[in-house]
């Protein structure tokens, strides 16, 4: 029987459809803002959340998450939207239930790098599936501050605080990466005010990227300007061949 399409994939037009990195300093806000994504379901794999009138599940272990996703994947629920915060915590329990797994101590005990490849690829294989899903996905994560050298010299770049390894497999797959910043603007008084505000597309300074071409540059902090900048623009998803990965790595 043929397997291969007699017809294009269309764009998916809703965000719910989308899955999306969302990182910054800690306390800037990210996760009071993905709280107003539709039907949001949280994996708190680190606490942080008391202060949020929210759904969720707290998250100990690989195991647990490996759990949670299993019954998320079985549909007989009423959420739109998983958001794994953070999901750097969730690589550390990747990493760890691997490690138990083999009875071993660290990654480079395996030798020849098959250690990490094995943290990897469970990693991958767990975040692939869960991207498949028919529901929205957000990844939190922290950020930091990494030295660039080229031949006309160094530069500081702000990235997602993900092992170098694992920052590469989510900026693969996700359809946005959202820089939280602190921007310092003029008040209404003539003083400085801080505006905290979200950075949508590639620059040599920081990660950020935005396959579907909606989004402005810069937006404000706030999930209903977000949706409305998103909803907006009705400009279609680009191919994963016109876009890779949406920055520089």
């Amino acid at each position: 029987m043929p397997i291969l399409p007699t017809a294009k994939t269309p764009p998916k037009p809703a965000l719910a459809d989308l899955t999306v990195l969302l990182y910054g300093q800690t306390k800037a806000g990210k996760s009071e803002f993905c709280s107003h994504a539709e039907g949001a379901l949280y994996l708190a794999t680190e606490p942080g959340l008391n202060s949020l009138d929210v759904f969720q599940v707290p998250i100990q272990s690989w195991e647990e998450l490996l759990a949670a996703c299993a019954e998320i994947a079985e549909g007989q629920h009423p959420f739109r939207t998983v958001v794994i915060d953070t999901i750097d915590n969730a690589y550390r329990f990747c990493s760890d239930s691997v490690l138990k797994k083999f009875k071993i101590e660290h990654e480079s005990d395996l030798g020849y790098g098959k250690g990490y490849a094995l943290v990897n690829s469970e990693f991958q294989r767990v975040l692939t599936k869960l991207a498949f899903l028919p529901y929205g996905l957000f990844l939190i994560s922290h950020a930091r501050e990494i030295e660039v050298e080229t031949r006309t010299g160094k530069y500081t770049r702000i990235v997602p605080t993900l092992p170098d390894k694992a920052r590469k497999i989510v900026l693969g797959m996700v359809d946005m990466v959202l820089y939280c910043d602190l921007e310092l603007t003029a008040g209404q008084d003539g003083q400085p005010e801080v505006r905290r505000v979200i950075r949508t597309k590639p620059s040599l300074y920081y990660e950020a990227g935005d396959r579907t071409g909606r989004l402005p540059e810069t937006l404000d902090l706030d999930f209903r300007k977000f949706l409305d900048a998103f909803q907006t623009t009705v400009a279609p998803l680009k191919s994963p061949g016109a876009a890779k990965a949406p920055a520089t790595k």
